[in-house]
């Protein structure tokens, strides 16, 4: 398998464990063609990344493209959904700064945080139709008034119709994120939207540099799936 892309990595500047530049040594020591630099929107009130640091974050990368020729160098930002209309933590002049958007569902990210938390750790009927109908809303809504490059790790800290998720998906092109740390999409997810025509990424969700490009717990989801690996857009087997 070649890795193409490995598009959701995290570092010092949000709550990971490297330096951008650790990252990308990492990648290229494994021949990965694309690393993306995509740390936690600056609304997470636990470790997104501060508002002012982006700019920096966007002038380093720069330097270091000119650095290592070899590789490819992106900055992305994990957002936060925000609320059921879909807002996330994004405005004009990051956007400006980005390569590309991804956008995810967090504890920690207020309001969905509460909602979400009732069916992730109560699990009681009376909240679990109500919480999931919420969250579908809610990653729905973020796909179509934004332009995202991928969704994470869906289903994760609240449960969704992961076919409503998918059909949105389809109509904006937006990847739907098979997480390798997380472990969603997860097969039964796949199972009910692999048919659909939407398409998909594997991200490593690094939160350290040597965890750049493990892909081996979103392979095996995959390949438990039966996925058509033709349609997970960042690897090549």
């Amino acid at each position: 398998m070649e890795i193409l892309a490995d598009y959701h990595t995290h570092t010092i500047y949000s709550h990971g464990k490297g330096t951008i530049e650790d990252n990308v040594k990492v990648a290229i020591e494994k021949n990965i063609k694309t690393i993306g630099i995509s740390d936690h929107g600056y609304k997470h009130i636990a470790y997104g990344v501060k508002y002012d640091s982006i700019a920096k974050m966007r002038e380093e990368i720069d330097k270091l493209n000119e650095k290592y020729k070899e590789i490819e160098i992106l900055l992305g930002m994990e957002c936060n959904i925000l609320d059921d209309k879909g807002n996330i933590d994004l405005d004009d002049k990051i956007e400006d700064m980005l390569d590309y958007t991804m956008a995810g569902y967090h504890f920690g990210s207020k309001p969905t945080c509460i909602k979400s938390a009732l069916d992730h750790a109560f699990n009681y009927l009376k909240f679990k139709n109500w919480c999931k109908d919420y969250n579908t809303n809610a990653v729905v809504n973020a796909i179509k008034n934004n332009n995202l490059f991928i969704v994470t790790h869906p289903g994760d800290k609240g449960d969704v119709y992961i076919e409503e998720v998918a059909k949105a998906a389809i109509s904006k092109n937006t990847f739907l994120e098979i997480n390798s740390h997380h472990g969603y999409l997860n097969v039964d997810q796949l199972n009910k939207i692999k048919n659909t025509g939407v398409e998909f990424v594997i991200g490593s969700d690094a939160h350290r540099p040597e965890h750049i490009g493990n892909f081996e717990k979103a392979i095996k989801i995959a390949e438990d799936a039966k996925l058509d690996f033709n349609i997970i857009k960042n690897i090549k087997i």
